[in-house]
């Protein structure tokens, strides 16, 4: 039974900042095969926890070449070359955007028993991890946008809310302790 749900803009989750993981057990298992289930019936590549109102710094990602998890990534080295790419969203559905990324990055993180790695990503797999990184630190691909543009993609996906008969909670994440 998943706990965790799908978060969608202008959830007050997706502008938080995430805390570092400091706790390597079963839950934070369960909150990574959780979000993974959630990418992959969503038919995404990527999910970073405060899609899913946890302000924990994880993400997963899954690009073809099987399902990686982030514990408290950081980008070691970026490209100088930038290539542009139409990024879209699970949580911003409907708004497609041309974000401007480094090629290649290094990233280093710990996996679900809090093993570190070191690995390095080019392609759609770099933009793919940058993009969720994006999201540990509050950022949305309509961050991307030309004020115009970001004003026109919000109130669309403001309107679709609307209509839907959705409405947003203000909320404070779960940030994986009992004290926070």
């Amino acid at each position: 039974m998943n706990l965790l749900s799908l978060r969608t803009y202008p959830d007050p989750c997706l502008r938080i900042r995430t805390k570092p993981v400091e706790k390597f057990d079963r839950s934070l298992e369960r909150a990574l095969r959780e979000m993974a289930d959630i990418m992959y019936a969503s038919r995404g590549i990527g999910l970073a926890a405060t899609q899913v109102g946890l302000g924990l710094s994880v993400l997963v990602v899954d690009t073809g070449e099987g399902l990686m998890a982030f514990v408290n990534p950081e980008i070691l080295e970026r490209s100088k070359n930038r290539t542009a790419m139409e990024e879209g969203c699970l949580s911003v559905p409907g708004v497609i955007v041309n974000v401007s990324r480094p090629e290649k990055v290094k990233v280093r993180a710990r996996d679900a028993k809090g093993g570190i790695f070191v690995k390095s990503f080019d392609g759609l797999a770099a933009k793919a991890v940058q993009h969720e990184m994006d999201h540990l630190a509050g950022r949305l691909i309509i961050d991307h946008l030309d004020p115009v543009r970001r004003f026109f993609a919000k109130r669309k996906l403001r309107r679709t809310k609307t209509r839907q008969g959705i409405e947003t909670c203000e909320v404070v994440c779960s940030v994986g302790k009992k004290d926070q």
